[in-house]
């Protein structure tokens, strides 16, 4: 595979046009937006979009414009970056998009036989055949045909003429609707295609405009049926499918946890005179005030994923350009949470997000003491501080590992909310308890508030997984048999 750009040589796909983009289906503004920084495979402001919206086809840019301009465009996998929107190749929703427009195939089981040979459709000028018929009522009950119809559609099937018992014992038979009867025919119009003869039996009008419509009504529900009609399934093909596939999340989830990983914390925020860069697996904290910051670029040019709230806009300010590393916001996920049926929202803010997620009362200092610290020269108690504000993004960052969520807690609202920074292939919590459940080990958990800093497994307890037969929720239970609450959890661990 050749391609041009490097959101696609992430992706693995070719480089894809709008025009493609827009033969699809259920195309909107928002993949459409997806689908022209793909084909650019750069970054790019709305108007430069609208302008090649306009080249393709869709409408005048200004209108384009517009449209894009409704349709909340930074939202993941894009990114705004000033004026700039930008595409994250590695957020897990950019696969999930590149699966929607078509540009990468689904990864379907492979059948253990093909559907078999379908006969050709009825001919409308010539009568239906029997198997016709049967192909139609297999388990379709006749749909919601009307009992002259269901008539009409066997008598043109046996050669025009029938006992009424006749018609009736081939509808049971091959599943048709029941309740056709001899006195079906008295509720038939006047000139009806079906007429009863002096013995009994029922005639059909063979050039009737209505055996025409049955003919055209079940050439259409045969097409429907090839349609909806699925192939065997292998159980052995589907098993090595499956064994494939945790094989190969196993695989990205060792590549995912192998990445050294970095959580950059700035104060100022906008002008940083200070920064702390907490190393996330050897939990290693290092400080720079004033003339120690262009240190930073050096420590962190180690490091494969670096985290950071407006981390962007972060290391645009403090000049470090991070190429083709993953950069992960650890800004809240979304700004605003509906309260009732009255419109009330709650802001969410970091702090209100930490401190419903790990239980940490006071998450951040003040800022207006932080810069009293700075102005006065207290190294020391600026450290500290900024330090413990790093502890606390840290712990949140590591329950959305776990979890795949973050909560949100304010009064009688505890909710969660996706955690964008996680990938779906990562180890989280329910990866553990299967596991566990599979060696019938027990699990090593740390619940309630975020764990302390020096041992965060000091206040570990042992948790088993109760998975009832037949239930597809299971749970933990600690010694006592009493259930945890799974979103209590903030560290878990298999014990070996």
């Amino acid at each position: 595979m050749s391609t041009t750009n490097p959101y696609c040589d992430v992706l693995g796909i070719e480089v894809p046009t709008v025009e493609a983009a827009m033969g699809g289906r259920d195309y909107n503004y928002s993949s459409l937006l997806i689908a022209a920084l793909l084909e650019r495979g750069a970054p790019m402001t709305l108007p430069q979009a609208a302008s090649r919206f306009e080249t393709a086809g869709l409408g005048p840019a200004a209108e384009c414009l517009r449209s894009l301009q409704r349709c909340k465009p930074a939202r993941a996998p894009i990114y705004r970056d000033g004026d700039l929107y930008a595409l994250d190749p590695h957020d897990d929703e950019a696969g999930m998009w590149v699966f929607r427009m078509g540009l990468r195939p689904p990864d379907a089981l492979p059948a253990a036989t093909p559907n078999p040979a379908a006969g050709p459709l009825p001919d409308l000028d010539k009568p239906l055949l029997p198997s016709h018929l049967e192909e139609v009522w297999r388990g379709d009950r006749g749909g919601v045909w009307s009992r002259q119809r269901l008539a009409i559609a066997v008598l043109d099937a046996h050669g025009g003429r029938m006992r009424p018992e006749e018609v009736a014992a081939f509808l049971e038979q091959h599943g048709g609707r029941s309740g056709v009867s001899a006195e079906s025919a008295q509720h038939w119009r006047a000139g009806a295609p079906v007429q009863v003869q002096d013995d009994g039996t029922w005639q059909l009008e063979g050039a009737h405009a209505f055996v025409r419509a049955a003919r055209v009504a079940v050439r259409e529900r045969i097409e429907a049926v090839r349609r909806m009609a699925r192939p065997a399934w292998d159980p052995e093909a589907a098993a090595a499918h499956h064994e494939r596939r945790e094989r190969e999340r196993a695989e990205h989830s060792a590549l995912l946890a192998g990445m050294r990983r970095i959580i950059v914390h700035a104060f100022p925020a906008r002008r940083p005179r200070a920064l702390v860069l907490l190393d996330v697996t050897d939990r290693r904290l290092t400080t720079l005030v004033g003339d120690e910051l262009p240190r930073a670029s050096t420590v962190l040019a180690a490091y494969d994923v670096i985290v950071a709230v407006n981390v962007r806009e972060l290391m645009r300010v403090i000049g470090f350009d991070p190429g083709d590393r993953r950069i992960v916001e650890l800004g809240p996920p979304q700004k605003t949470m509906t309260l009732d049926r009255r419109g009330r929202t709650l802001k969410i803010t970091q702090a209100l997000l930490v401190q419903g997620t790990c239980g940490i009362s006071r998450p951040f200092g003040d800022a207006a003491v932080l810069q009293r610290y700075l102005d006065r020269g207290e190294a020391t108690k600026l450290r500290r501080r900024l330090e413990a504000d790093a502890k606390s993004l840290f712990a949140l960052y590591q329950y959305g590992r776990l979890h795949g969520t973050v909560r949100v807690r304010w009064g009688f609202l505890d909710e969660v909310i996706s955690a964008p920074w996680v990938h779906r292939d990562e180890e989280r919590l329910y990866h553990l308890m299967d596991l566990a459940n599979q060696r019938g080990t027990a699990l090593e958990v740390v619940v309630g508030n975020a764990p302390g800093w020096e041992d965060p497994w000091s206040r570990a307890q042992r948790a088993h997984v109760v998975k009832p037969e037949g239930e597809w929720r299971s749970w933990l239970a600690d010694s006592d048999g009493l259930e945890i609450y799974l979103d209590d959890v903030q560290l878990a661990r298999l014990v070996e």
